[in-house]
């Protein structure tokens, strides 16, 4: 499965966007998704639902990527709008990733729980939200790291059965 999948990086920050924060987050994630494909979109943008809609839109409708991991924005400060941008444009949502996240992140913190990061999908993209701190960032791809071939090769067209015997 190496390589086969197309992938998209998105960073929320008004200071990296501006230059005036180096993105660690992003980086991050890029990394860690080496294995399942090619980060063929990265972007900063600011913490902007309008500006976040759009990337998203263009991202999944118009390059087609199979997943798009944005970190930054899922908080409660009043900039934190990357959920509410997210679920605006999703078909439906993948609430399992996210509530997996949160558990997980729950054992390290109970900030945890202040967490609103959602995952779904759009048309054929599955577009999940991550924290923004390297650390969480960090965390809570690995605990869904696992999973990530099996929903992207089922989104891409995999009609093969699930279950095991």
């Amino acid at each position: 499965m190496n390589g086969t999948f197309r992938i998209g990086v998105l960073t929320l920050s008004d200071k990296g966007a501006r230059g005036e924060r180096e993105d660690e987050s992003g980086r991050i994630l890029a990394e860690m998704v080496a294995d399942l494909g090619k980060v063929e979109r990265y972007a900063i943008i600011p913490d902007d639902a309008e500006t976040i809609m759009a990337t998203l839109r263009g991202w999944t409708d118009a390059d087609r990527l199979d997943l798009i991991l944005t970190t930054g924005g899922t908080g409660l400060s009043p900039r934190d709008v990357t959920p509410e941008a997210t679920l605006r444009l999703l078909d439906y949502q993948v609430p399992g990733l996210a509530e997996a996240m949160r558990l997980q992140s729950l054992r390290k913190t109970p900030h945890a729980m202040l967490s609103r990061a959602v995952a779904g999908v759009r048309g054929r993209t599955l577009i999940v939200n991550l924290p923004g701190s390297p650390k969480a960032v960090r965390e809570n791809l690995e605990v869904i790291l696992p999973v990530l071939p099996h929903a992207l090769a089922k989104l891409t067209g995999d009609s093969s059965d699930c279950g095991h015997s």
